[in-house]
């Protein structure tokens, strides 16, 4: 079993900066692989980001550029840095987690390869 906490969620102005950290716990051996979704008001869940095996990471569309996913292993934390951020970012984020498998290694974006969810850290982006 896994347990994720998210942190580093606030309030900041268009073009601003946030950074998000999960912290991973319980059995985390092996070492899991790990996203970042986001809900935001009338949307559905979204990827954000992922982070597979072997230093492979994948973006969404809409955060490419601007959001970079990073882990320490050391810390069993994940890490997202937000840069120039608008306010169509504004939602929760969450950490998602599962033990690797062929399919997970590629750090999937889809929300049914995870099974262990963080509670959401919000992220308000407002003047």
């Amino acid at each position: 079993q896994l347990q994720l906490v998210e942190s580093g969620g606030g309030a900041v102005q268009p073009g601003g900066s946030l950074k998000l950290s999960c912290v991973a716990s319980g059995n985390t051996n092996p070492w899991p692989c790990l996203a970042w979704f986001r809900q935001t008001p009338g949307k559905e869940r979204e990827a954000v980001a992922s982070a597979g095996r072997g230093g492979i990471t994948k973006y969404a569309d809409f955060v490419r550029g601007r959001f970079t996913i990073s882990k320490d292993n050391a810390k069993n934390t994940l890490y997202l840095q937000m840069n120039s951020l608008k306010p169509d970012d504004t939602g929760v984020y969450y950490c998602a987690a599962d033990y690797p498998t062929s399919t997970r290694i590629a750090g999937p974006l889809d929300y049914y390869e995870y099974s262990f969810w963080g509670q959401g850290t919000q992220v308000n982006v407002s003047s």
